[in-house]
C-alpha cells in the first residue's frame, strides 16, 4: 500500500499533503488528551510494531503478498490521534530512511494508510464493543472486524485519489475492483495479527489498551475456568518493578518482540510484490513511475539492506533492527515531547 512517486500527479499530491499535514496537526492536539505516564512510552514502542511487523509480508493470493497496515492496531492500542501519528512517523521513517513510499507521495501515504484506516477501524471498533457484551473476547472480536474493513477502505481511498489524479489512463472500475478484491484478503491477514496483538495486552494490562477503557462494565478475564472481573489499573509501578504486569516488562518484552520479527523473522516474509504493486502492475498505473528516482535511493539503507553489507541475511536484519531502533527513538521523543506540552498546558488552563 506505500505509493511510490509518480502514481500521483503533483497537483494532487500536493493537496494530500495539506491534507495530511492538517490531520497530523490535529491529531498532535488530540493526543495530549490521551498520552499520559503509562501511554506515552506505549505510543513510541506502537510505532516500532508496527515497523517491524509491515516487514514481514505474507502471501494472500498466487504472486501476491500483504503487509500489516497498523492503523487498526495503533489506533486501539493507544487511541486514534495518537494512532494517526503512530502510523505518521512509520511512514515517514520508511521513506527517508529505507526509500519505501515515495516522498512526493507522503501525504497520500499519510492519508490512505494512516487517517483513513485509523478512523475507518477506530468508528468501527467502538460500535461494536458498546454492543457486544463486555468481555475480552469482544474486545477481541470487535478489533479482527476493524482491522479486517479498514485495509479495502484504505484500497478505496487510494482508488478515489487515483481517479482524481493518476498520472496513467486506466478505468477507475477495474483499479477499484482489483484493488478492494485483493486488500479484502490481505485484510483478514491484518483482522488476524490485530486481534492476537490486542488480546495479548489485554490479557496482561488491559488498562493499558486505550480501545477498552470506559466500558460500562469490567473486562472479563478467564481464570482457572471462570470469568472474573480484571483488576482495575493500580498507581504506576516503580522503574524497578519485575511483577507480570508492570509497564515496563511490557514495554521491554514488546522491543525485543519487535527487534526479533524485523531482524530475523523479515528474513522469510515473501518476496511476492505486495497488493498495490500487484495492481500497479497488471493495470498499468505503474507505467509512468520509473521516470521517478526515490530522493532517498542512494540511503545506506534503501531498500532494507545496509550499504557495503554482502550477505543478504545479515543486511536485512542490520536493517530492520536499525529501522526498529529509530522509529522507538523518534516515536517515543515525540510523543514524550507532545505529553510535556500537555503536562505544562494543564496548570495555565487551570
Amino acid at each position: 500500500m506505500h505509493v511510490p512517486d509518480g502514481f500521483i500527479n503533483a497537483p494532487v499530491s500536493a493537496v494530500a499533503g495539506v491534507v495530511a499535514a492538517g490531520a497530523v496537526a490535529v491529531s498532535l492536539r488530540g493526543a495530549r488528551r490521551e498520552l499520559d505516564e503509562r501511554t506515552a512510552p506505549l505510543a513510541g514502542l506502537v510505532a516500532a510494531f508496527v515497523f517491524a511487523v509491515q516487514m514481514l509480508n505474507f502471501p494472500v493470493a498466487a504472486g501476491t503478498s500483504g503487509h500489516l497496515l497498523g492503523g487498526a492496531l495503533a489506533a486501539i492500542l493507544v487511541g486514534p490521534w495518537t494512532g494517526v501519528l503512530c502510523i505518521a512517523v512509520v511512514l515517514l521513517m520508511q521513506g527517508v530512511l529505507f526509500a519505501d513510499g515515495g516522498l512526493t507521495a507522503l501525504g497520500v501515504n499519510i492519508t490512505v494508510m494512516g487517517v483513513v484506516t485509523v478512523v475507518t477501524a477506530y468508528a468501527l471498533f467502538r460500535g461494536l464493543v458498546l454492543v457486544l457484551p463486555r468481555t475480552r473476547r469482544s474486545v477481541a472480536i470487535a478489533s479482527f472486524a476493524a482491522a479486517l474493513v479498514s485495509v479495502p477502505a484504505a484500497a478505496a481511498a487510494f482508488t478515489l485519489i487515483y481517479a482524481v489524479g493518476g498520472t496513467t489512463d486506466v478505468p477507475v472500475g477495474k483499479v477499484l475492483t482489483a484493488m478492494v478484491g485483493v486488500h479484502v484478503l490481505i485484510g483478514v491477514g491484518e483482522a488476524a495479527i490485530t486481534m492476537l496483538t490486542v488480546g495479548a495486552v489485554v490479557a496482561v494490562r488491559p488498562d493499558l489498551v486505550y480501545g477498552a477503557r470506559g466500558l460500562t462494565a469490567p473486562l472479563k478475564l478467564r481464570v482457572d475456568g471462570e470469568l472474573v472481573d480484571a483488576e482495575p489499573a493500580t498507581a504506576p509501578v516503580s522503574a524497578g518493578s519485575s511483577g507480570n504486569g508492570s509497564p515496563k516488562k511490557l514495554w521491554i518484552g514488546g522491543v525485543v518482540t519487535a527487534l526479533v520479527l524485523a531482524g530475523f523473522v523479515s528474513f522469510y516474509a515473501s518476496a511476492s510484490p505486495d497488493g498495490l504493486e500487484k495492481v500497479a502492475a497488471d493495470q498499468g498505473i505503474d507505467a509512468r513511475a520509473d521516470a521517478y528516482e526515490h530522493a532517498t535511493a542512494d540511503s545506506p539503507l534503501a531498500d532494507y539492506g545496509v550499504k557495503d553489507v554482502t550477505d543478504a541475511r545479515l543486511s536485512g536484519g542490520l536493517a530492520g533492527v536499525i529501522g526498529v531502533g529509530a522509529t522507538l527513538a523518534v516515536g517515543t521523543g515525540a510523543f514524550w515531547i507532545v505529553r510535556r506540552r500537555r503536562t505544562h498546558a494543564a496548570p495555565e488552563a487551570a
